[in-house]
């Protein structure tokens, strides 16, 4: 098994007032030619929006997108028809193909809004644009990986599905010890811990640090404290 560990204050930051983004990958402003993608995994943005405040409508093509809010609810709008708000406990997709246009706005006057968005580079371009979002309940299934996202073609039913190879996996963990099974064989693993503190292969994580993992089967997770983990398998190429 092959381990990097990203810490949470190596991250390219912005603070645009009513934006306050940490960005895991090069983007907008945000350059690192050391940090361009993991695999397909081109976007990981952890977001702090303002209360009323957000993303004006703006395009996107041949992308998968997909929006985890950690705190408040996000309002939804885009070419497709689809206006909504998205909250904690709730995930969403997105399709890009051919082309969409959305905004994404904080739904509240007075809290701030906190989400993760990730752009996964999709296996199959100009598919027509698609939308989805579904509540899962961590709590409920807490101590054990709840899969959200999920391949079409590899969906149980449960999760969300996308255009490409990839297995998000999301989970809050009291203690004790967990572990994760490789789905594809040349997959890899960017594990982003959202909140506590984990051991992975002798290495340490708290809040917000990332580990990129590689040439495995499976692993095993040593939760030190109250953690909320995302497992974000993709392919490597």
């Amino acid at each position: 098994m092959t381990t990097q560990l990203y810490k949470a204050t190596e991250r390219g930051t912005a603070n645009f007032g009513w934006l306050n983004a940490n960005y895991s990958f090069s983007f907008a402003n945000y350059f690192n030619p050391q940090r361009i993608q993991f695999g397909m995994l081109r976007v990981l943005n952890d977001d702090t929006i303002a209360p009323g405040m957000g993303f004006g409508t703006h395009p996107h093509e041949n992308m998968e997108i997909i929006t985890i809010p950690l705190e408040g609810a996000l309002k939804h709008q885009d070419s497709m028809g689809n206006e909504g708000t998205i909250s904690f406990g709730e995930v969403q997709v997105m399709s890009a193909g051919t082309g969409i246009q959305h905004s994404e706005v904080n739904a509240s006057q007075t809290n701030q809004l906190k989400l993760l968005q990730l752009w996964v580079f999709p296996d199959t371009e100009n598919v027509t644009p698609r939308y989805e979002q579904k509540f899962f309940d961590l709590e409920k299934n807490k101590n054990s990986f709840v899969n959200i996202v999920s391949p079409k073609d590899s969906n149980d039913g449960n999760a969300l599905w996308v255009h490409q190879k990839t297995f998000f996996n999301l989970g809050v963990f009291e203690s004790g010890k967990t572990n994760y099974k490789i789905n594809f064989a040349n997959n890899s693993v960017y594990l982003f811990l959202i909140d506590g503190e984990i051991v992975v292969d002798n290495q340490t994580l708290t809040a917000k640090d990332a580990l990129g993992i590689s040439d495995f089967s499976e692993f095993d997770i040593e939760i030190k404290q109250k953690a909320k983990i995302l497992i974000i398998e993709v392919p490597t190429k």
